[in-house]
Order: C-alpha cells, then sequence, then structure tokens
C-alpha cells in the first residue's frame, strides 16, 4: 500500500513538473505562432530586392560585405548578419523568412514569407509627384500589401481559409515609412520643414494597412516605429552643423531626432485607434528609436565601441565617404560596431533592438508575451 502510494505521488510529482514546464517553455516550441508574415524596407528585407535587381546595383545587400558575419555571403540582408526580423523568427522557433517574391506564384510558405522590398517607401509614389513633383521611383505599400493578397488567394481560398491561417500567425508591420523621410532628406535643394506636412498621411497609411490586414483575419500585429536618424553616420556626415547645440550630448543632431519622435507619436496615436476600434486584435508598438538609443546612452554596456561610426564605408569622421562594397574599408569586428554601412546597422545592434521588442522594455507588449 505504502508502495502504491508512494509510486501515486511520483507520478502526479512528475506530471507537475511537466505542466510547469510546458507553460514555461519557449513559445516558439510551444507553437505560438505557426507562420510571420513581414511588410517594410531595408531593415527587414530578406532578399526581394536582390531578386528582383538581379543584385545588380553597385553597393546593393547582394555583394560582398554583406552577410559577412552570420551566413559568410551576400542574402540580400542590408547588414553583415542577420536582420530584426531574423531574430523574431528564430525567438518563435520559427525557420528564417524567405523573400516573398522569388516564389510569388508558386510557394507554401508553411512558415510564413517576408514580403519586405530595399527601398520601399509607405505613400504611393504618385502621391510625392502630384503633390511636390518629386519623384521617388520605389517600391511602395501598396505593392507589397497587393502582393500578400494574391498569395492568400493561392495558398488559403476563401474568406474563412485567409482569417484561419491568420488569425494563427504573427504580423509584423514594418519598420516602413522611414524611406518617405529619407529619400526627401537626402535631397538637400528640398526644405526639410516639407517633411512635416506630409508626416500624417505617412502615418494614415500605415495605420490603414494595418487595418487591412486585420480585416483579413491578423490577430497580433507587430508595428514598430522610427530610429533616432539623427544619431544615424549619413544623417551626422551630411548635415555636419558648426553650431554645437545642433547636436545633443550624445552627438546626433537634435532636429532630426525631434523628426522622429514626432512620427513615433503620431504612430502611437494611430494605434490607440486602431486599438479600440478593434478590441479582439493585439496591435503592438515596437519601440525601435528606444532600443536604438541603447547604444548611443550606453555603448559599452552593449559591446558597442563607436556607436556614431559606420562599420563598413570610408575614412570619414563617421566612416563615410564610401560605398559599402568591396573596395570599402570595412572594421576587423562589426560586433563592436551599432552601424554597419551608414544607414543600416550591425548584427549586433539588430541583436540588441530584437531582444528588447520580445522581452521588453521596448514594446507596449512583449512580443513573447504576446500570447
Amino acid at each position: 500500500m505504502g508502495s502504491s502510494n508512494r509510486h501515486c505521488s511520483i507520478s502526479l510529482a512528475v506530471v507537475f513538473v511537466l505542466a510547469v514546464l510546458l507553460l514555461n517553455a519557449d513559445l516558439g516550441w510551444c507553437g505560438c505562432f505557426k507562420r510571420i508574415f513581414s511588410f517594410g524596407d531595408s531593415i527587414t528585407d530578406t532578399g526581394n530586392f536582390a531578386y528582383i535587381s538581379h543584385n545588380s546595383p553597385p553597393g546593393a545587400p547582394s555583394v560582398p560585405p554583406y552577410g559577412e558575419t552570420y551566413f559568410h555571403r551576400p542574402t540580400g540582408r542590408a547588414s553583415d548578419g542577420r536582420l530584426i526580423i531574423d531574430f523574431y523568427a528564430q525567438a518563435l522557433g520559427l525557420p528564417l523568412l524567405p523573400p516573398s517574391i522569388p516564389e510569388e506564384k508558386t510557394g507554401k510558405f508553411p512558415t510564413g514569407a517576408n514580403f519586405a522590398v530595399f527601398g520601399s517607401i509607405a505613400l504611393n509614389p504618385k502621391y510625392f509627384m502630384s503633390r511636390y513633383n518629386f519623384s521617388m521611383q520605389h517600391g511602395c505599400l501598396d505593392d507589397q500589401l497587393a502582393s500578400f493578397n494574391r498569395v492568400l488567394a493561392r495558398i488559403a481560398p476563401g474568406d474563412a481559409a485567409t482569417k484561419s491561417l491568420l488569425s494563427e500567425s504573427l504580423v509584423v508591420f514594418g519598420e516602413i515609412g522611414g524611406n518617405d523621410y529619407n529619400f526627401w532628406f537626402f535631397d538637400h535643394t528640398r526644405s526639410r520643414e516639407t517633411a512635416h506636412k506630409y508626416m500624417p498621411d505617412v502615418i494614415a497609411r500605415i495605420g490603414a494597412g494595418v487595418q487591412e490586414v486585420i480585416k483579413l483575419g491578423a490577430k497580433t500585429i507587430l508595428v514598430p516605429g522610427n530610429f533616432p536618424i539623427g544619431c544615424v553616420p549619413v544623417y551626422l556626415s551630411g548635415n555636419k552643423s558648426y553650431t554645437a547645440t545642433d547636436y545633443d550630448q550624445f552627438g546626433c543632431l537634435k532636429w532630426f531626432n525631434a523628426f522622429s519622435q514626432m512620427h513615433n507619436q503620431l504612430l502611437k496615436q494611430e494605434i490607440s485607434k486602431l486599438k479600440s476600434q478593434n478590441p479582439g486584435v493585439k496591435i503592438i508598438y515596437g519601440n525601435y528609436y528606444g532600443a536604438f538609443m541603447e547604444f548611443i546612452k550606453n555603448p559599452s554596456r552593449n559591446g558597442i565601441d563607436k556607436p556614431l561610426v559606420a562599420c563598413c564605408g570610408g575614412n570619414g569622421p563617421y566612416g563615410t565617404g564610401h560605398v559599402c562594397d568591396q573596395k570599402a574599408k570595412v572594421c576587423p569586428d562589426p560586433s563592436r560596431f551599432a552601424n554597419w554601412d551608414q544607414i543600416h546597422m550591425t548584427e549586433k545592434a539588430y541583436n540588441v533592438i530584437a531582444n528588447g521588442v520580445l522581452n521588453g522594455p521596448y514594446a507596449d507588449t512583449p512580443l513573447l508575451n504576446a500570447c
């Protein structure tokens, strides 16, 4: 009798331990999300631009030294290694997202797909031409959402099937919108103040895109904000000032960081509105600005030596002056740098940002607690 009770107690203990392990297991291992669909620009693109451009533009992320750290070859990612979206996938126990365009007509995408394209903007190029006579011949969010709809119609035909598929998927909506400002600011013949005028339209387009995927059936959506562009080498080099008050205590340009903060504030307001309109949907704000500032404010804590200097580039004060290609000056250890090619970040930086969103505090709901 005593032996039987003892065996029963041991069995119950084993069951209890297994239950605790299951409840606390990694979300990917538990199958929290079966797939990820993502949109965006070069911050997220894992090979779409390289495919459509046939690896041809000089300095594009399809030539060395891009990809040298993790993949040991160029993969179309604008970094020395993995991107933020790669770290999300790995943390959730999923394979790295394939670019959507090469298999748009045939791929089954069982674990999701990446629709982001290097250089994409949020607004349609026609918007800038009609209002400002400014040519932005780049891909846009309209194109990505149209491609997404075509893929869904093929792999999950019918409203019920589409809603079911998306209900168990994570949608990462960007970062998108940064290039709507980048391309304008890079043209120094135009007033930078004009970008404030169309900022509400950028935010509205992002919001409308999020609402579109919600209508299709998405239940969990991560919407990242913009980075502190005043800390980015290409901005620091191209907008050099001899007025000390134009810089903050960390050496970043105040005006451009304030601009990014305004974008993010409007985006958070848009997300709040979307939440109130869609009570059954989890819409998470990703604070990429705050996560990025971790390297700027506390570089040594993150193993960063020079947070405002690019690893791949030239001999300028910010590691600028030459496009990142086979002829560029490349630092010996990219993990000691936050910036890779003067505008995009290193794998190390993307890892820090991803961790801040996955585990907090740089998401209003840490992504690993989202389901």
